[in-house]
């Protein structure tokens, strides 16, 4: 009778873990699905004779590497507003 009893106790438990499992899992999704979108500006303005070298998004920020006088610039704009934020020079050639 016992040996009943464990059985249909593991069953029970087992059951309630996978319902608590299920639970976690469609929080987890519903929280990842309804997440929005980040915006990213159009398109960002660099000096007039600037040659662009490369550009990528990263971490929230637009990096456009670009040479201008044989000077290479890296320029850090915002995502989202496209306003610069930060210039460095990286060295004349």
């Amino acid at each position: 009778m016992f040996s009943k009893a464990r059985r249909s106790f593991g069953i029970s438990i087992g059951i309630l873990l996978l319902g608590f499992m299920a639970i976690g899992f469609a929080l987890v999704y519903r929280v990842m699905r309804d997440r929005p979108e980040p915006t990213i500006v159009a398109e960002v303005t660099i000096p007039v004779r600037a040659e662009v070298v490369s550009a990528l998004v990263s971490d929230g920020a637009i990096n456009v590497t670009y040479m201008i006088d044989g000077i290479t610039t890296l320029a850090l704009f915002d995502q989202a507003t496209g306003t610069m934020t930060r210039e460095v020079v990286i060295g004349a050639e």
